[in-house]
């Protein structure tokens, strides 16, 4: 109980500093009901709460608060949508999408690498979410099966936007995708008659790889 409630109050100081970034009132109380410390390596979760990227293993991180929050914002996420995550990670960003959406929506979340598909997978069952489905394979095609998507939130920089993406984006849907391999931009991309695509902030990403990414992989 002690426990606890030492994570509710960093967590609640985060939350606090994220509302002067002018992030909306309704990611901020998605991020205050999201226990972040259950998605970091055990050896880091006294530092869950710190508004800094965390390494997860093999070159991978769990994104700043900031971008998390920054990223859901832009999207505009609402309840009973859809949604394709590229690169689940350690499942918190799915995790924070998942209350925003709510249990009438749900998310599909993609990754690469086969220990942070089961890694994500247990995090999320232990918080309980039941509205995200974490899929292995090459981010950079999608998920076909499940298209088309309202929403479609990129965790890795891509060279350009892959077009798998475009055609399984829903006409009037969003996208949030970082474009760049060392100079990376966070864009906005609206699909609408044509593609609309805006320039948000400088961020710093780990790279998409993949057929439509930067090389392949094994």
């Amino acid at each position: 109980m002690v426990e606890e409630s030492k994570y509710k109050e960093a967590r609640k100081r985060m939350v606090e500093h994220l509302s002067r970034l002018g992030i909306s009132g309704e990611v901020l109380a998605a991020m205050m009901r999201v226990k972040r410390h259950l998605f970091v390596p055990s050896e880091r979760s006294d530092q869950a709460y710190g508004d800094y990227p965390i390494p997860i293993g093999e070159g991978q991180t769990i994104s700043a608060p900031h971008m998390v929050a920054m990223m859901c914002d832009y999207l505009e996420l609402k309840r009973g949508e859809k949604l394709l995550e590229i690169g689940a990670g350690s499942g918190y960003h799915a995790a924070v999408i998942a209350e925003l959406i709510g249990e009438e929506g749900h998310i599909y979340t993609i990754e690469r690498i086969q220990w942070l598909v089961e890694f994500s997978m247990k995090n999320l069952k232990r918080a309980g979410y039941k509205n995200v489905t974490v899929t292995y394979g090459d981010g950079t095609l999608g998920l076909p099966e499940h298209a088309p998507y309202d929403k479609i939130s990129v965790t890795c920089a891509a060279p350009d936007v892959p077009p798998p993406y475009i055609e399984q984006l829903k006409i009037g849907g969003k996208m949030a995708i970082p474009i760049g391999r060392y100079m990376q931009k966070l864009y906005l991309v609206e699909k609408k008659n044509g593609i609309e695509k805006k320039s948000k902030c400088d961020v710093i990403f780990v790279p998409l790889i993949g057929l439509h990414g930067f090389g392949y992989y094994e």
